[in-house]
């Protein structure tokens, strides 16, 4: 039987937040929320998560320091992150985050049941 797929998702809006927890859960995954940059970044450094719902906007640490800081750290990390933002990128600013990240979506743009299928495409 195929081991459960484990999301951290670092998200401070908890409607969001629950949102992706509930059509997640519903998928079948086991969902972690944290809420805030320095969390965030302590539970990607444990590695024990499929995927990483990173925003950008977090306090404390943003989500694009973390994204930098665990690369450097652990170029190795079994997960994979997808960075979530509402925030609208300049081009160049959102390619080189794409170079970083496994995935970028635009929150408002998606669907939390199109999100449930772009980690299953992952």
């Amino acid at each position: 039987m195929e081991q459960t797929k484990r999301v951290l998702c670092i998200e401070d809006e908890r409607f969001i937040g629950e949102l992706y927890r509930r059509s997640l859960e519903k998928a079948g995954y086991t969902v972690d929320i944290v809420t805030d940059g320095q969390s965030g970044l302590a539970a990607v450094l444990t590695d024990q998560y499929d995927f990483v719902l990173l925003d950008i906007m977090i306090p404390q640490i943003l989500g694009i320091d973390i994204l930098h800081t665990v690369r450097q750290q652990k170029p190795d990390l079994k997960a994979k992150i997808v960075i979530t933002t509402n925030l609208e990128q300049g081009e160049e600013s959102r390619k080189e985050i794409e170079q970083e990240a496994d995935g970028y979506l635009i929150k408002a743009e998606i669907t939390p049941s199109e999100l449930v299928e772009f980690l299953s495409q992952l």
